[in-house]
């Protein structure tokens, strides 16, 4: 199972990638074309937001000059929609400035989607999102950036494209950066970078089985209140309650409670 694990599988991606400076400065510098210098990177941060969605993030890296940058693996094309990119970029800038600090000290920010298929369809390897001012054309300059790499194409040549042969690569052998290869080689074939990918396997069962229990027990605990239910309106029924009423009650549509009564009688 180990041994089948690619760059591309974000488990595997955020164990490479965690606290670890060089691959992810290799990555950036390809992706944005310039060169980065990282002082922190950290894996599955989990995102915090007090009147909504939390969220997690695959890997979140942050250069010397505090320019913060996502990466997020999205192999299904619902997970890469345009609106998550958005999302993810507005939960940076919600942590990013301290109360009462002024909002020109907001960092620039970027939102790097990482693909398998081309989702947003214009066959380029690489999408750069900016917001511009569209009766001028000029930018905006809000420091936002949101990037789309499309890893349908790969193998062709250019850095990228040779990145984006590396993260499909099972085998480090196959690749072609170096500093990717080495660092997927010790979860595969060193003994303690083996035994830490079994934890990690280990942790994704269980969180598997978690998932399909609380799925199969919110289904009964569904089915469990809709019985208390139609208790409840047969009892109330008996001691006289109109439809309309037991339905304000109970909160059930009066037809569902008119079905409930009728089977009875």
């Amino acid at each position: 199972r180990i041994r089948g694990f690619r760059l591309i599988d974000d488990d595997f991606m955020n164990v490479c990638f965690d606290d670890n400076i060089p691959v992810t400065e290799l990555l950036l510098r390809i992706i944005l074309g310039r060169q980065v210098f990282v002082k922190q990177v950290r894996t599955q941060r989990n995102f915090k937001n007090l009147v909504g969605r939390d969220l997690y993030l695959d890997v979140l890296a942050v250069e010397d000059d505090g320019t913060q940058m996502n990466v997020e693996i999205q192999r299904s094309d619902s997970g890469a929609n345009p609106k998550r990119a958005r999302y993810h970029s507005s939960i940076l800038d919600s942590h990013s400035l301290k109360p009462s600090e002024d909002f020109t000290m907001l960092p620039e920010t970027y939102v790097i989607f990482i693909t398998e298929n081309d989702v947003l369809g214009d066959d380029q390897q690489i999408y750069r999102i900016e917001r511009t001012i569209r009766d001028s054309g000029k930018p905006f300059g809000d420091g936002e950036h949101i990037v789309y790499v499309n890893c349908e194409i790969r193998d062709d040549g250019t850095e990228l494209g040779k990145l984006i042969h590396d993260f499909f690569c099972e085998d480090p052998g196959d690749m072609n950066y170096s500093v990717l290869a080495d660092r997927v080689r010790y979860f595969k074939e060193d003994t303690k970078g083996v035994r830490t990918m079994c934890k990690v396997i280990e942790e994704m069962r269980k969180e598997v089985w978690n998932e399909a229990w609380n799925e199969a027990w919110g289904k009964a605990s569904s089915e469990a209140e809709l019985k208390t239910k139609e208790a409840s309106v047969r009892r109330m029924y008996l001691k006289g309650f109109p439809a309309d009423q037991i339905a304000y009650i109970i909160d059930l549509p009066v037809d569902e409670v008119k079905n409930i009564i009728s089977s009875e009688i």
